[in-house]
């Protein structure tokens, strides 16, 4: 294939957010890369991808936690398409690390910071030279609205990767290559069922019942799509200039609206 088709790696590609991502970034006209640690996860992800867009869609497994592997990605995608136009970071874990301070596990924690501020340090040190030989590129970070609160450890890597992203939009911008973190609120995945399922059982109410409070905080009264999130994406994405960089961008229906910072 000629390098004149944009192309997208989304990291974390086998589920939660990316797949409504990666969608609204192929009808955008991208060629989309999905990548990540379990290949069987990541191929039948990438097999529901392509039932319904049109542009190329290809799988390649990868471990954030893996500099060679994060970098023969980038070599990679290089060899087959001839360039890298964005980055869109969503690896992480989705088990919360919290509870009482003294039954922390800190390699746990440790190991989760690696995984999503590490491998997304990892996957950007992967695809900027790429992004440099061709003059422009975006970095998308996902982060996430635990970065400003003081609920769970897990915010501390959400907030990790806010100061990762302005760090990294400091030394890119001269290359136009953009760099961003992207919040999102309470986004419909399987994973926000399970969530509304278990505190349910803890308080002896209906998933539904759960679902209503949260809305209820939401002024907009809806919980997001992943396809919502991804259509803010495909826009910093087909962005023309690197003039929004270096920002933490929310969107989560006004549900953080108190916050000012």
């Amino acid at each position: 294939m000629s390098g004149s088709q944009r192309v997208a790696i989304l990291t974390g590609g086998s589920g939660g957010l990316v797949p409504g991502i990666a969608d609204q970034l192929a009808n955008a006209g991208f060629t989309i890369v999905l990548t990540a640690r379990g290949e069987t996860a990541l191929e039948a992800a990438a097999a529901r991808l392509r039932e319904s867009v049109d542009t190329p869609v290809v799988a390649i497994a990868s471990d954030a936690r893996d500099a060679t592997a994060t970098k023969a990605l980038a070599e990679t995608v290089v060899d087959r398409f001839g360039r890298i136009d964005v980055l869109v970071n969503a690896a992480a874990s989705s088990t919360p690390i919290g509870g009482a301070i003294e039954d922390v596990d800190i390699d746990a924690l440790i190991a989760d910071v690696d995984v999503k501020v590490g491998g997304y340090l990892r996957y950007a040190q992967a695809v900027v030279p790429a992004m440099k030989r061709q003059g422009a590129g975006h970095i998308v970070n996902i982060g996430g609205l635990t970065g400003r609160s003081s609920d769970t450890l897990s915010g501390l890597r959400n907030a990790a990767v806010a100061h990762l992203t302005k760090v990294l939009s400091d030394q890119l911008g001269r290359f136009r290559i953009s760099v961003n973190v992207v919040n999102p609120g309470i986004v419909r995945t399987p994973h926000l069922d399970e969530l509304f399922a278990e505190m349910a059982e803890e308080r002896d109410v209906t998933a539904k019942d759960i679902e209503a409070e949260f809305v209820h905080d939401i002024p907009t009264g809806e919980i997001l799509s992943p396809a919502q999130v991804g259509q803010f994406i495909a826009f910093l994405a087909n962005a023309q200039s690197p003039s929004i960089t270096g920002q933490s961008l929310t969107i989560d229906g006004g549900y953080s609206r108190g916050v000012y910072l």
